[in-house]
This record gives structure tokens, sequence and C-alpha cells, in this order.
């Protein structure tokens, strides 16, 4: 089978939309839900009940390609489908190119395996400490609180665990996790992640959001999100004030195209910072979805005005089933330097790859430093110019032997 985008399919999917086009925060309808009331419609839990999960749903709402079909047909196989009534809303229905539908729509190539690709790329089993508690950093923990998300993204690095149907069920024992991290006074950050813990009632989520807080050495927790996107129904008042009860706390949200950003995701974003949360996201380069500078550039201009800040762009991990939205690594560097000096350096993200089977985040940058002569280093800048910054050797540097022991029993402490 010919996994490879035809040329018709890459000239429609590089067809350019105004920055402006872009940028715009639209209401997003209701077509195949007409005649919900206003109060169902902004009920997460009824979006979540009518949440579109079968061929049959999908096809009485849209017309499906023959590759979306079959992936629909395989889905229970490996990564559920699930799409909010919402987040259908928020792609474009008649266009099987949509950035948006590529996301979530499953589709026949998450069959093709390449000999590099893995169930678990980023080696998180091998460093589970307890059930559903991940500890590979020196200072901080990942813990994954459930499976389930509001909907599914296509290429997601856990599908072994998430949604139920993969090869591995999630055992997330929280009281277990909790014990490790009383015990490991190192760990000073906890991220909460899955799945999808703003899925959890207000109840259940400050039972374990107080739990973590009673721990001293825990400075701070993270949650990771694609509610305010999926679902920005669930970001209720109530849940705002609650969660701003467990400050310092921090939420990395994760959009990948400009469309994503609605009206109604930028209130949900809004009511959140206005809770005193920081707000970061994180984007995964895809291809036919966000490989292009215009578009990244919008989305995170986009993010900026919604109080995000920009904070990775993940390369596409090598999970199983994913070639065919992988943007080539020296891709993604000619779109960093697109970004890079020609907007502003809040809307430039971090642009990594997870070392594959466990090697951690590791910073990817298009080459400005270009050699050093001994007496100066030789830079490049953003408009391929070059310039020298005079560096001649400083007498005592590095630091004496004394000193270098001293930062070292710091760090060790």
């Amino acid at each position: 089978m010919n996994t490879n985008i035809s040329r018709r399919e890459t000239q429609a999917l590089d067809a350019p939309q105004s920055a402006e086009e872009l940028k715009l925060f639209n209401t997003t309808k209701r077509v195949g839900w007409e005649h919900v009331s206003d109060a169902e419609w902004q009920d997460w839990h009824w979006q979540l009940r009518q949440s579109v999960r079968t061929l049959e749903q999908l096809e009485s709402l849209m017309r499906l390609t023959p590759e979306e079909r079959a992936g629909a047909l395989l889905s229970g196989s490996k990564l559920a489908l699930g799409i909010t009534p919402y987040f259908f809303n928020v792609m474009d229905r008649e266009d099987p190119h949509c950035a948006v539908r590529r996301q979530v729509v499953p589709r026949l190539e998450e069959t093709v395996y390449q000999p590099d690709e893995m169930i678990d790329p980023c080696g998180e089993d091998r460093d589970m400490v307890a059930p559903g508690l991940v500890h590979r950093y020196p200072d901080r923990v990942l813990f994954l609180v459930t499976d389930r998300c509001a909907s599914y993204c296509r290429y997601c690095t856990r599908s072994r665990v998430v949604s139920g149907v993969g090869e591995q069920h999630l055992e997330a024992d929280h009281a277990a996790a909790l014990d490790y991290i009383r015990q490991h006074p190192e760990v000073r950050d906890v991220l909460l992640s899955g799945g999808d813990p703003l899925l959890f009632s207000d109840a259940k989520l400050e039972s374990l959001l107080s739990a973590l807080r009673e721990i001293r050495h825990v400075e701070f927790v993270r949650i990771g999100t694609r509610i305010p996107i999926f679902l920005p129904q669930r970001i209720t008042t109530e849940l705002c004030a609650m969660l701003r009860k467990y400050h310092p706390l921090w939420i990395s949200i994760h959009t990948n195209h400009p469309r994503e950003l609605t009206a109604e995701s930028r209130t949900a974003l809004e009511r959140l910072a206005d809770a005193g949360i920081p707000l970061g996201n994180q984007s995964v380069l895809l291809r036919g979805v966000n490989d292009s500078a215009a578009v990244l550039k919008a989305l995170f201009q986009k993010l900026l005005i919604c109080r995000v800040r920009p904070y990775y762009l993940y390369q596409c991990d090598l999970i199983r089933g994913s070639s065919h939205l992988r943007v080539p690594v020296r891709e993604g560097l000619r779109i960093m330097e697109q970004l890079r000096g020609h907007t502003t350096g809040y809307a430039v993200p971090q642009y990594v790859v997870d070392g594959p089977g466990g090697g951690g985040k590791i910073p990817l940058n298009p080459e400005y430093f270009l050699a050093h002569d001994g007496r100066a280093l030789i830079l490049r800048n953003f408009e391929g110019k070059i310039y020298e910054y005079p560096e001649e050797p400083w007498p005592g540097y590095p630091p004496p032997a004394r000193e270098t022991d001293e930062l070292r029993s710091l760090g060790r402490d």
C-alpha cells in the first residue's frame, strides 16, 4: 500500500490561508446536533456521552474517504475512535485534507508499521517505579492518573495504554504512586497526565491535588491536558476556583493548528489564566497538519493572544503506525529557522525530539554557532549574516578545581 500523500493532496494541504483567516477565533456551529439545547451543548458530561465513537456515527455525519473508512473499522484494535460533538464541529467535514480532521479521524495508514517504530517510544514502562508513575529525570515524576481522553489523537504516544483498546492496560494506583513520592524527597515537580486528568470530577481531582500539596518537598504540580481544545465546556468557573487553591499549579495544553483555537477554547484558556495558572503549549510537528512556518507562526501568535506560552514543538514520536504523519527533522529545523527572528521570541517554542526508547527530551536547533577561531566565535543570525563575537581565552577560566568540586557537591545535594 502506498502511504505517501499524492501531489494533488500536497497542493491542497499547501493551499495558503491568510494570517488573518488563521488567527480568527470562530464560534463553532452545531452541524449534526442542531436541535440540542444550549444547556446540553454546554454540559461537558453530555459532550462526552454523545461523542462519536463508531463508524456508523461517523458515516451519518460526514462522507469518509476509503482510507478513513478502513481506519475507523480497525480503530478498536489499537486506539479507540472518540471525538466530542464540539470538536467534531471544529474540523471541516467537507475537506478530507483538513488539518484538524487528520488528527482525530482514523486512517488505514495507522496499520503500516515501520521497522524503527515502537509500542513505547519514550521508554516510559522501563522507568515506571509504581503503577502509573514514571521517574526518569532527577527531580520530577510523570504521574499517569487515567487512560481516558475527551478525544483521541491518532499519533498518541501512549496508544498502548490510552482508550482501553491498546496492547496494555494502564495500572494507575494513586495510593502507591503517592507513597513513592512521599518517600523520595528529591521529587519537587509532579506532572499529572494520562489520558487527561481534567476528565476527573472536581472532587476527585481536588483529592489528588490536596494529597500532593500535603507532601512538603513537592514544590509545584503540573497538569498536561487537551481539554481546553477538545472539551472547553469542562473549564467551568467552579473548576477554576478549585484549581486556584493549589498554587503553584501550571497547566500545559496541546494544540497543533490555529483552527483548534476557537472562541470557546479562548474563553476556557482565559478562565484558567484568570485563576492565576501559568499556561504553556506543546505542539507536535505533523505532516499535512502544521508542517508550515506560516501555520505554526499563526498558531503560536494566536496562543499568546490566549495568554498561553508556546513551550515545546515535538518531533512526532516513533509510535507504531505514525509514519504518514511524521515530518523529517531537517524540515523541522528549516521551519524553526523561519520562525526564529521573524516573530516575537515568546512565540518561538523549543523544538525537541524524545530520545527513542527513553532518552528524554533532546533540543534541536538550527546551526547558528559556526566556529571558534581561537579569538572569536563565528555566528550566523536569522538573516544568514555572519558575525564575530570576540572571546579570547580568559586566564583562570574554567574555575579552579576546588570551586568546581563545591559546585558539584551542590548539584549532588
